[in-house]
């Protein structure tokens, strides 16, 4: 089952032109392809859809994580863009100036211009580990 399968990310925007702006001037990506139902974009190996709908930025979850080798230069580079990251302080997760600490790994959040939230984070060594076995099996190596 499932042994040609690809898994996409899908976000909605309630205005693909002012998504596709974000994409472009934000997040530094080009779409792959556009059509009349959307935009793709290859984020990180990741094929991301970004197409229209009246419910963008509707959820209160995060919609989106994307894993860096670097928190603090991406978190960096992203507020030169304009991007402000969300605080959180309640059981179990509390950030400081943007970065929640969890079992040594660090992350942060914030929404894009349709409201979608999108994690970044830095993962531990041992999680990274963890990933790594994981997609070396699933490559078949």
């Amino acid at each position: 089952m499932f042994e040609k399968l690809m898994a996409t990310a899908v976000l909605p925007a309630s205005d693909l032109v002012r998504a596709r702006n974000y994409w472009r001037e934000v997040l530094g990506h080009e779409p792959i392809a556009s059509d009349e139902g959307g935009d793709l974009y290859d984020f990180g190996g990741t094929i991301v859809m970004v197409y229209e709908s009246q419910f963008a930025g509707t959820a209160k979850n995060t919609a989106l994580n994307l894993v860096t080798d670097n928190l603090d230069r991406d978190m960096t580079a992203l507020r030169t863009h304009g991007v402000t990251f969300h605080d959180y302080d309640m059981p179990g997760l509390k950030t400081v100036d943007g970065v929640a600490e969890i079992a040594g790994s660090r992350g942060a959040w914030f929404s894009d211009s349709e409201g979608n939230i999108i994690a970044i984070g830095e993962l531990s060594p041992e999680m990274r580990d963890v990933v790594m076995r994981g997609r070396s099996a699933a490559a078949g190596g």
